[in-house]
């Protein structure tokens, strides 16, 4: 390359750069070359809609159960919620207090979008088979068909 071909070219950059530097993308048009979505993603703030009336697919049978509260166990779960889910650094799962709702859809969303304050979203890792058991074995929580409850003949430990 000649000298006047690389100062002419170092003179057209020169020239360039500045104007690219104020350019600015128009409005509507994203960065990646994807079209920007037209809605939020996540939980939009405001008043909770009522979840779909979405059944659990799966039946609240031994085999359901037991696959529920085996997948409890193996996602550490009940590293928040307790062995038997009666709450520590996560909610009590086994009461009638529920923030997001105790229907099996709105179980099944928390789970797999996750919450404020802690809950992770679980749906990015877990298929919704896995999910959809897990609401089966909360669901079965305190009732005859929990599987492994917990021993109620052990006495609380003393107030303090």
């Amino acid at each position: 390359m000649s000298l006047a071909c690389s100062t002419r070219h170092a003179l057209l950059i020169a020239l360039l750069l500045p104007s690219a530097c104020d350019a600015r993308p128009s409005e509507g048009v994203a960065l990646s070359g994807r079209t920007p979505l037209p809605l939020p993603v996540g939980p939009t703030p405001g008043p909770k809609l009522p979840a779909p009336p979405v059944n659990n697919p799966f039946a609240q049978d031994a085999m359901t159960l037991n696959a529920g509260r085996l997948y409890f166990n193996q996602y550490n779960c009940s590293g928040c919620h307790g062995g038997h889910a009666g709450g520590g650094m996560g909610p009590s799962l086994r009461d009638d207090s529920w923030l997001y709702g105790k229907e099996d859809a709105q179980i099944f969303g928390s789970i797999s979008e996750g919450r404020g304050h802690g809950m992770p979203a679980w749906g990015v890792k877990l298929p919704d088979e896995v999910i959809w058991k897990l609401v089966a074995y909360i669901k079965s929580l305190r009732t005859s068909e929990e599987p492994e409850p917990p021993d109620q003949t052990v006495p609380p430990p003393p107030a303090q």
